[in-house]
């Protein structure tokens, strides 16, 4: 036999053995739960869950917003689905054991108490982010950002449109949140009318439309002439059109219900956090964290403004907003008092979001109303 065919012989065997070996490799995969290749190839399952409808023009949709933001930038590389209506309790456990058996990867609750430290360590292979808390575990994060900023500029807006200083605002839950929300619209209402007072009426529910009417007619017959909002829903708005009086809404552009009434609103952009953890989850990279979103960085803002809103106030809330940008004011620097008048913040000092304003439990001085509920 020639040297050349023992070569070429030995080269047979050779590309014969590493081809073997090979496919020994790729079944040894196969049977351990699929090939590196294939996993990466598999687009990513990711939900959402919401305390309200879909489409309910406010905070719900403002988060299907996100999804569909997600959705559309990774196209192909993942497969997004979201309940709706979901409350906490045995609702919410059942609707989070259905996405992890239809194998969804990361999951998104999207209201205050959805998940906990014990939800997240019973499905340890799922990663679950949640809105507005402050619960961590390797599994789960937490994301929310400064509202109370954008509030206090919409809550400038209402300040300015009020002609007899009575502003009612409708609340859903008296949890930190919505207090520290509520505070920092009246706070927003009083820098340009220092006499401004802020009625609150409580709603006991994130969404409910006809408890939202029904508080906003309240409100107008005690003699408030300007409405805002800490809920989801546009009926406020739908009762201040037909009234034609000035609304400020929350959550999302809402201004195709109001018509003239409409002042403007705090806003939210989901859409690039929600796209950063998917991506995260994706390629292995997701660590959990605390997540507090800004103006600066373009997380929260106000929504456009309606015609009764003057150039002048327009300015005065890009100034407003230009000092924050730029950490020139707090909204909640001192000082600041309680209801009562007893100063709760002193000159020169600042609330902090961890652990003030998620503790927050009391109201500014001109707020009516109980931080009770």
């Amino acid at each position: 036999m020639s040297s050349s065919r023992v070569t070429r012989s030995s080269s047979r065997r050779r590309v014969t053995v590493v081809a073997l070996l090979g496919a020994l490799a790729v079944a040894a995969l196969v049977l351990a739960g699929g090939t590196s290749a294939r996993s990466q190839a598999e687009p990513i399952k990711a939900a959402w869950i919401y305390v309200g409808p879909h489409n309910d023009a406010g905070w719900s949709q403002a988060h299907d917003m996100g999804r569909l933001y997600v959705q559309k930038k990774l196209g192909a590389n993942v497969k997004t689905t979201y309940k709706e209506n979901i409350a906490n309790g045995p609702q919410l456990e059942q609707t989070v054991a259905s996405l992890v058996r239809d194998g969804n990867k990361i999951i998104f609750g999207t209201s205050f108490g959805f998940f906990s430290k014990k939800l997240a360590a019973k499905y340890p292979d799922v990663l679950f982010e949640q809105a507005t808390g402050t619960d961590m575990a390797k599994n789960m994060a937490e994301y929310f950002g400064a509202g109370e900023d954008s509030i206090y500029l919409s809550g400038m807006a209402a300040g300015a449109a009020t002609k007899n200083g009575k502003i009612g605002y409708i609340v859903p839950f008296a949890i930190p949140e919505v207090i520290r929300h509520a505070n920092a619209f009246a706070l927003g209402a009083q820098a340009v009318r220092p006499d401004a007072t802020v009625k609150l009426i409580w709603t006991n529910s994130w969404f409910d439309p006809a408890k939202e009417k029904k508080a906003a007619e309240s409100l107008v017959s005690s003699g408030v002439d300007v409405l805002g909002q800490n809920v989801d829903s546009p009926a406020a708005g739908q009762f201040a059109k037909s009234k034609g009086i000035p609304w400020v809404g929350y959550d999302a552009n809402a201004s195709k219900f109001a018509g003239t009434s409409w002042l403007t609103a705090a806003v939210y952009d989901w859409g690039p956090y929600y796209l950063s953890r998917v991506n995260a989850a994706s390629n292995g990279t997701w660590k959990p964290a605390f997540y507090y979103g800004s103006i600066k960085d373009g997380f929260t803002d106000i929504a456009p403004y309606g015609p009764k809103v003057s150039a002048k106030t327009k300015a005065q809330i890009a100034a407003k907003k230009k000092a924050i940008v730029n950490n020139t004011f707090e909204v909640f620097g001192g000082p600041l008092f309680d209801q009562s008048g007893k100063l709760k913040v002193p000159k020169g000092t600042t609330l902090k979001v961890l652990p003030d304003l998620y503790a927050m439990n009391w109201l500014v001085k001109g707020v009516i109303g109980s931080p009770k509920g």
